[in-house]
């Protein structure tokens, strides 16, 4: 029943789950950790997800560096 549930919470209700997941675990580092030390490991978490993410796309590391760079330069 349980997992019945879940999937159908997680098929009709996806973003509000996902809301909720997400405020909880923000509100866990602020009370843990504070605002500022939060944001850091919030800040972490995405700049992983996206070199992550380039690493899957085969792309390589320097040339996302490169290409991200390269348009600031000017």
């Amino acid at each position: 029943m349980g997992e019945k549930l879940l999937l159908l919470i997680l098929e009709e209700h996806r973003g509000k789950a996902l809301g909720i997941l997400l405020g909880l675990i923000a509100s866990i580092l602020f009370i843990t950790y504070g605002f500022w030390r939060s944001l850091f490991i919030v800040f972490c978490i995405i700049l992983g997800f996206f070199i992550g993410k380039k690493i899957d796309e085969n792309q390589s590391f320097d040339n996302w560096l490169r290409q991200m760079f390269k348009d600031r330069q000017r």
